[in-house]
């Protein structure tokens, strides 16, 4: 079977673990994963399986660098300088994602680097809401636990099944709000105060945009854990676990700013 997550699909990244790639036989052009014997180990000669644990690990040391990273810049840096450092992190955490997306290149200074740039942003934004709404980001954090655990608990329940066409309404639900973000952004920066009206608190649309946007994150995470399921199943090289992780760290701190935003129009309220 192959992974359901289009991030860790594609030649690149067969072609990185040396011509055995993971899943069933017959996938793409090049034949990826074991024969006859799936869930047997099939990472290339000398190289270790990826089992739970490594994809455990990694996980948590991508998001403890992030956390610890959102700390010293909430910290650190002063309220005269958000804006800057937010701009050069932003565009730095946009280059180590393009490097690791497109280039397949998923290690650990790479993913832990993304995740110390990305937790500079996250801690950046999430300051700048906890002065405006006290107490605000510690909702935010159980709210993203919440949704976490509900998801997971879905997924080991097969209450949704990761097939091929749900993994494809995800990943246009994803890019069709990225699109409305984009056009949103660049209304507002051409004279429309509020854009189109999906972050505006006063709009209704805003409250159905974010927890529209807040169920695609949980989608997203669905296809995360399918494709560390997968990838253990099927004896994935041990590096994959670093692609799981980064994988499951973009979905969580999705979630975790949209229900920021959400839970700021309610805390706007009079």
């Amino acid at each position: 079977m192959e992974s359901r997550n289009p991030a860790f699909r594609g030649n690149a990244f067969y072609q990185r673990t040396g011509g055995q790639g993971y899943g069933a036989p017959g996938y793409g052009a090049q034949q990826y994963g074991a024969p006859a014997g799936y869930g047997a180990p099939y990472a290339p000669p000398g190289v270790r399986p990826m089992t739970m644990d490594d994809v455990v690990v990694r996980g948590f040391l991508t998001l403890a660098t992030l956390v610890i990273t959102a700390a010293l810049a909430w910290a650190l840096v002063p309220t005269e300088m958000a804006v800057p450092v937010l701009v050069v992190a932003l565009i730095a955490e946009v280059g180590i994602w393009a490097f690791i997306s497109f280039g397949r290149k998923a290690n650990a200074p790479m993913v832990l680097a993304f995740a110390a740039v990305y937790g500079v942003v996250v801690g950046i934004v999430s300051h700048t809401y906890n002065d405006v709404y006290n107490g605000i980001v510690f909702q935010a954090v159980i709210g993203t636990a919440l949704a976490f655990g509900a998801t997971l608990a879905v997924y080991a329940l097969r209450i949704v099944r990761v097939t091929p066409k749900f993994a494809k309404f995800v990943m246009a639900a994803g890019l069709a709000l990225i699109g409305l973000m984009i056009v949103n952004l660049l209304v507002s920066a051409f004279g429309g105060d509020h854009g189109i009206g999906i972050r505006d608190p006063g709009n209704p649309l805003a409250y159905v945009f974010s927890v529209v946007a807040i169920l695609v994150g949980c989608f997203f995470l669905l296809l995360d854990f399918d494709s560390v399921e997968q990838g253990v199943r099927s004896g994935a090289p041990e590096k994959f676990a670093w692609y799981c992780a980064f994988g499951l760290v973009l979905s969580l701190v999705w979630i975790y700013l949209e229900v920021l935003r959400l839970l700021s129009y309610f805390s706007g309220r009079d």
